[in-house]
């Protein structure tokens, strides 16, 4: 079977998910048409050869609906050839995008797909996407779950009370975020893998100076009294601090066979090694990152120690403090160059923007094997290990 590769991977610096966020102007299909020009222009790569371009998007209303990813390969300049399609698998969406470019290749229906993803949080408002809708969940699922399922931030704080995760320990982890990403920025580590946009050179949501007194004085983000009387384990730790940003950016990666790189004269970055995706209970929402990641290392016949770097989306703190704990994974070999909780999570970009963060800091510190997973709505995880070339 042919081999997948991943000859580039670039995404955009990201912004605050508000008005004042220095994206907050860029139309999300501008968003994402300024990463999938970017990854051309890095290669030369000639955008007519590509099968097919598969984007990622979460709240698909607005400028970010109706197969939006057709309309930004457009704004690209690529060629009205190129076909496009747009998946939701809420936060991975674009890491789905990743598996299926990478599993068309291995099976021989593609030969050069990009996979990308993008959202413009302050543009499109989580949600916006079911208003007007009078009946989202339908009967069989209201039967099932007669008591009802809980947003994310709730479902973070159940899982800090289950796994017994101290206010403490998240703000820290946190706070270690923060670090991790000002010291990558300042060394320059980002800069193989960013297309600067609209003046904006760095991720905007990096804060450095804070300690764990002043994320102590933060206010809960998700209390409520009628939600506590139903979870009375829940001690409100989650907070602004500790979870990650609205924010706003774009990201895509250049996956083909690897016969036809050779043939083109491109060298790969990482070989697309191994695929899974889990699901676990709905009401904690957030936990499918532990069965994925398990399936997945048994799927490549590996090891958490054969592993030499972790992408593990920091949507919340709390998501992976308990999937370390379950897991024995080293933190210090997780989200090296800072998650989420710093850099931000532009929902449907984060997907492809990890997996950009994860090749390129592979070639950075000499690792050959690196594996991402991430949590997602629903109880659903996708979980990849790419191996470096």
């Amino acid at each position: 079977m042919p081999e997948a590769v991943i000859v580039d991977a670039v995404r955009t610096p990201i912004g605050k998910g508000k008005p004042s966020g220095a994206l907050h102007d860029v139309n999300a299909v501008d968003l994402l048409a300024h990463s999938l020009e970017a990854l051309v222009e890095r290669t030369g790569l000639d955008p007519a050869l590509v099968d097919d371009v598969i984007g990622g998007v979460v709240t698909q209303h607005g400028e970010q609906a109706a197969n939006m990813t057709r309309r930004a390969l457009l704004a690209a300049g690529y060629p009205e050839s190129v076909p496009a399609t747009t998946v939701d698998r809420q936060c991975g969406s674009s890491q789905q995008a990743v598996h299926f470019a990478a599993q068309g290749v291995i099976a021989g229906a593609y030969d050069i797909v990009v996979a990308a993803g993008v959202e413009s949080m302050g543009r499109v408002p989580m949600g916006t996407n079911l208003t007007g809708s009078a009946d989202p969940l339908g009967s069989g699922f209201a039967k099932r779950y007669p008591e009802g399922l809980v947003g994310q931030g709730v479902a973070a704080e159940l899982i800090a009370a289950r796994w017994g995760l101290s206010r403490r320990r998240m703000d820290e982890f946190a706070l270690t975020s923060h670090a991790r990403a000002a010291d990558a920025t300042r060394r320059g580590a980002f800069e193989g893998q960013l297309a600067p946009i609209g003046g904006l050179t760095a991720d905007e949501g990096i804060r450095e100076g804070g300690t764990p007194d002043s994320l102590a004085a933060l206010r809960p983000a998700y209390h409520d009294e009628d939600t506590a009387a139903r979870f009375p384990q829940i001690t409100w730790d989650v907070t602004a601090g500790n979870a990650s940003p609205l924010s706003d950016g774009s990201a895509a990666v250049l996956i083909m066979s690897a016969q036809r790189a050779a043939e083109l004269g491109l060298r790969p970055l990482a070989r697309l090694h191994s695929f899974a995706v889990a699901a676990d209970d709905p009401l904690y929402m957030l936990t499918a990152v532990i069965p994925s990641t398990r399936r997945v290392l048994d799927r490549a016949g590996l090891s958490m120690d054969d592993i030499d770097l972790f992408e593990i989306n920091e949507a919340f703190a709390s998501v992976v403090l308990a999937w370390a704990a379950e897991t024995g994974a080293d933190l210090d070999r997780v989200n090296v160059n800072g998650g989420a909780i710093a850099l931000g999570h532009p929902l449907g970009a984060s997907g492809a923007r990890l997996m950009t963060t994860l090749v390129h800091g592979l070639h950075e510190h000499g690792g050959r094997y690196g594996l991402q997973a991430m949590c997602e709505a629903g109880g659903l995880s996708n979980a990849t290990v790419v191996e470096r070339l």
